[in-house]
Formats: C-alpha cells, structure tokens, sequence
C-alpha cells in the first residue's frame, strides 16, 4: 500500500505532537516544585508551560477544524451543493456549541485565589473557561454516543 504526502504528513504531525506533549508532560510531573506560596500552597514549576501547550493544542485544533471545514465547504458547494449543506450545518453547530456553552458561563469570582492570579478571575476568563469545560463534556458525550451507535449499527448490519 502505498503511503500517500498526507498521510506522511499527518503521521509526522502525530508524532512530532506526541513527543512534544510528552516532554512537557514530564517537565511538570519531574521538574521540580515551586516554594510554598504563604506557606500553604505548592505547585510545579513548570505548570505555566503544561497550560501554554494545552491552550496551543486547543486553539489549533479549533482553528484548523474552522478552517478545514470551510475549504470543505467550498468544495463541496461547487462539486455538490447538498453535501455542502451537512458540512455547512456541522459548522454552525459546532459555532452555537460555543455561544451556548459561553452564555452557561458562572462570572462569580473564585475566592482564595492568589493575587497573580486575580486577572483571570474576572467574568470574561470565568466565562471562557467553563465554556472550554462545558465544549469538551458534550464533544466527549457525542464521541462515546457515537462509539456506541456504531457499534450497535454495525451488529444490526449483520
């Protein structure tokens, strides 16, 4: 079977993203500890760089859905206007998860928080954060249905 430039290409992107995730992964688990801040609360020292590769990950994979999606779309609408309208619905979908999942948002302050911190603990930040939470509880619902739909569709198929 021949192996085809995207699949090189999205095989590479794995890996290269696997081995980066690791080592970032270890850096916060083996790196070392922060002082007590006030005596009471520790942490890693490399928990700034585990959250910067998270968010990395995150708004990449949200973007290039976006803009995938919309090349799909395209295509689609000169080839097969039909079709375009599932990749089109998909994209909508996938926008009013957001603005749903963003308008659900709690804005009360968290209390206890550190004053390093108090800049994110703000309604805007508040919002996003638990409109993040909210997008990956249901995309992980949708993921399991899906397992289990499929493999209910594929034992009926039989």
């Amino acid at each position: 079977m021949a192996v085809t430039k995207i699949r090189r290409i999205s095989s590479w992107t794995l890996i290269i993203t696997c081995i980066l995730s690791a080592a970032v992964l270890l850096l916060f688990y083996f790196g070392g500890d922060q002082p007590k801040l006030n005596g009471e609360w520790w942490y890693p020292t490399y928990t700034d760089e585990l959250l910067f590769w998270n968010y990395l990950l995150l708004g990449s994979c949200a973007i290039i859905m976006l803009v995938f999606g919309f090349a799909q779309f395209v295509y689609n609408f000169k080839t097969n206007a039909k079709s375009s309208l599932m990749v089109l619905g998909v994209l909508t979908a996938f926008v009013l998860l957001h603005v749903v999942a963003y308008s659900l948002g709690d804005t009360t302050p968290l209390p206890n928080i550190n004053g390093d911190s108090q800049i994110y603990n703000v309604p805007f930040w508040l919002k996003v954060t638990e409109m993040w939470m909210y997008v990956i509880y249901t995309l992980i619902g949708l993921a399991a249905v899906a397992m289990i739909w499929g493999t209910i569709k594929k034992s009926l198929n039989k």
